[in-house]
């Protein structure tokens, strides 16, 4: 896998301080700052400390199996911002040289907030996770319209099951939280949770992205496509 975070502290000096801090307990394989400067901390072959409790199409401790990049920016707690030209350009060619590096498949190129909505926020709402995905870094659903506001009845046991099949871990008592999660991703027009017209047809072509994707993949020995 390979998550994206936002480093959600003041400074990239503060955020680099941290993630070097063994007493702090949290640590990424690279950080990428605003004006393209990317910093590696961790070797990928080697566990990083950034995902925490997560999980994500039927796995949990991802810590184990997945490479972490914190892209500076200060969050929702300090100011949240867009993230700069220069920076994204960075954060596409880092990806892509990950990508070839690690057959790590699109429906795996996730957010902090995709594998840990309960707790996070990160990279949030103003990450152009759809220019990523025109250079070949995950999945979007190019053409469809997510601006439709219609509330259809049942929009949320219908938003849940597809949230559940995309990967997502959905709380039944509040399943608003990972639809929130996925809005923040694919559906950045509007964060609200709320199963309208617009986020159900984003929800319904992501999921097609992926079970496209995993029909395509070839199967290792023993295991199935998926």
């Amino acid at each position: 896998m390979l998550v994206l975070h936002y480093t959600g502290m003041r400074t990239a000096e503060e955020a680099i301080a941290r993630l070097r801090d063994p007493a702090a307990r949290v640590s990424a394989h690279y950080v990428v700052e605003e004006d393209g400067a990317v910093w590696r901390l961790v070797p990928e072959e080697r566990r990083a400390w950034h995902a925490g409790v997560s999980f994500w199409r039927g796995r949990e401790r991802l810590n184990d199996r997945s490479i972490g990049i914190e892209v500076v920016n200060p969050g929702h707690d300090w100011g949240y911002r867009p993230f700069p030209a220069l920076q994204m350009a960075a954060v596409c060619d880092l990806c892509l040289a990950i990508l070839g590096r690690h057959p790590i498949p699109a429906r795996n190129v996730v957010a902090h907030s995709d594998i840990a909505p309960e707790r996070k926020r990160d990279p949030g709402e103003l990450f152009d996770w759809e220019g990523l995905a025109a250079n070949g870094v995950g999945l979007w659903p190019a053409g469809v319209d997510g601006s439709d506001p219609a509330r259809p009845a049942g929009g949320m046991e219908r938003a849940a099951a597809l949230l559940a099949r995309i990967g997502y871990r959905v709380e039944p008592a509040r399943p608003e939280v990972a639809l929130a999660a996925f809005q923040r991703h694919w559906r950045q027009e509007r964060v609200d949770g709320a199963p309208d017209a617009g986020t159900l047809a984003r929800l319904e072509a992501v999921l097609a992205l992926c079970e496209g994707e995993a029909a395509r993949a070839p199967a290792r020995i023993g295991e199935g496509a998926g």
